[in-house]
């Protein structure tokens, strides 16, 4: 039977898991394959991030070891402090992929400071790290700042380095984010921004969609998106034979689910097909994501499953998978990945009117909703909602969790709020897409005035670092 059948089939009984391993035929080898397995055995080196970033660090004040009746005193460490610093740099660094170039001189004269300046014209970084360690070497930052190039840029500031006139001389320059804080592991996330900027402007997102074959580029933050034909996906899922690895990808998700109610055999088959589709597409195109224009490819039965489960597994493993062609959604999963290391749900938001919250659904959601390297949350196989074929997840989410709200949205806002998890949405009230989050939106006074669709739900509180993120970047802030 064809997936797509389904939806002309009499009710599917609840398929045991015991059953359903039996039928799919899973091995034991094929029980132990863990989530990020395939993505390091079969599509190792396919679809490339780009190279490391190269960040160069550098440290602003007088020389001497002590600071006699100025801020930050003499009572501070200052070779201490610097050690301190360079060592979470390095080790963020190390875990975050960038290459660091620090300069353990500190620049106080104007010589050279202008000889810095000189030096990174010839060979322009990715990135600057600038941290400030007196009161009075704010003129000197400012300047550097000025004339630093296009490198964007991230001012540490420890406290007792500056006063709120020091701070607002620097702020709303473009491309900067000043950090003014008593939190010695701070740079660890001002460098984790710089290395998302990076990112950004070199990631390549795959959009399969309409006839053309063309490249645009998202000039706010320099992603490209790579626009190939929706025959494309017909014609390569068409040609894809089922192997041993989707063999173990179906059984993974049968042996993890909570519970399986529709799917059966062929269709988790046909949704572990996608992925490898998937990823195949991507790597040819040399992508980190992938959206697909997928109603029409459900609407007119022109494929035997859509693509949840497999933008699932995509989110967990930290690269794009976003539905409708949605660029801006993909993006923002982009930014969510690289930036805050965890996946973002894509979601139609609806009001429930009488308690004045918002229900997030949508038939693909992530599980690692924590990080990609946190326990995945409980999920129930389930067919897709709208043509009752296929596989999709829906996936519980925790009762009582802060969560942030956000999307991109070209050119250059990004949507931002917060909220919190009232419930998950399920059985006869759940008429709408498979994972249904009902959220108690921050500050909304009537839910009825959330006008974005495909924001995402990202687990916890995040929208400071996202603040910050969007300064850096030059992006304009909406709310939800």
């Amino acid at each position: 039977m064809n997936a797509c059948d389904l939806q002309n089939s009499p009710r599917p009984r609840t398929v045991g898991r015991r059953e359903f391993l039996g039928v799919a035929g899973a091995s034991a080898l094929s029980l132990k394959v863990g989530l990020l397995d395939f993505a390091s055995s079969l599509f190792a080196g396919e679809g490339p991030r780009a190279t490391k970033p190269r960040v160069q660090v550098v440290f602003v004040r007088p020389e001497g070891d002590r600071f006699w009746m100025s801020w930050p005193g003499a009572s501070y460490d200052v070779e201490a402090r610097q050690g301190e610093y360079t060592k979470t740099l390095v080790e963020a660094a190390r875990k975050l992929g960038v290459d660091l170039e620090v300069r353990p001189l500190p620049l106080d004269e104007p010589e050279a400071i202008a000889a810095f300046i000189e030096q990174a014209g010839k060979s322009p970084p990715d990135g600057l790290f600038v941290s400030v360690m007196h009161l009075k070497s704010w003129p000197k930052v400012e300047y550097l700042i000025k004339y630093r190039g296009s490198a964007p840029t991230v001012v540490f500031s420890p406290l007792g380095t500056a006063l709120a006139k020091q701070i607002r001389s620097v702020r709303g320059v473009p491309r900067t984010f000043v950090a003014a804080t008593q939190d010695p592991e701070w740079p660890a996330f001002g460098l984790g921004m710089l290395k998302t900027a990076f990112e950004l402007k070199h990631a390549r997102l795959c959009i399969v969609a309409g006839k053309a074959t063309e490249e645009r580029s998202v000039k706010s933050l320099g992603t490209t998106l790579r626009y190939v034909p929706l025959e494309r996906w017909i014609q390569e899922a068409a040609s894809a034979d089922t192997t041993d690895q989707m063999q173990a990808i179906a059984a993974y998700y049968a042996k993890e689910a909570k519970k399986i109610i529709e799917p059966r055999r062929e269709d988790v088959l046909s949704a572990a097909k996608n992925y490898v589709v998937a990823r195949r597409i991507m790597a040819a195109e040399k992508c980190q994501g992938i959206s697909v224009d997928c109603y029409p490819l459900l609407n007119e039965r022109r494929v035997a499953c859509g693509m949840c489960l497999a933008w699932s597994r995509l989110l967990d493993e930290g690269l794009v998978g976003a539905c409708e062609g949605d660029s801006d959604a993909a993006i923002s999963m982009l930014l969510s990945a690289s930036l805050l290391g965890q996946p973002g749900f894509m979601q139609d938001p609806v009001p429930n009117t009488p308690r004045n919250t918002l229900i997030g659904s949508h038939c693909t959601c992530p599980t690692r909703l924590d990080g990609f390297e946190s326990p995945h949350a409980p999920f129930i196989l389930r067919s897709q909602a709208e043509s009752a074929s296929g596989v999709a997840l829906q996936v519980l989410w925790r009762p009582g969790q802060e969560i942030t709200i956000m999307k991109f949205q070209a050119p250059d806002a990004l949507v931002l709020g917060t909220g919190r998890v009232v419930d998950n949405v399920e059985g006869a009230a759940s008429t709408a897409c498979r994972t249904a989050v009902e959220v108690k939106v921050d500050g909304l006074d009537d839910a009825r005035n959330v006008k974005n669709d495909h924001q995402l739900f990202l687990a916890g509180k995040r929208d400071e670092p996202i603040k910050a993120f969007a300064e850096l970047a030059g992006l304009k802030l909406a709310p939800v």
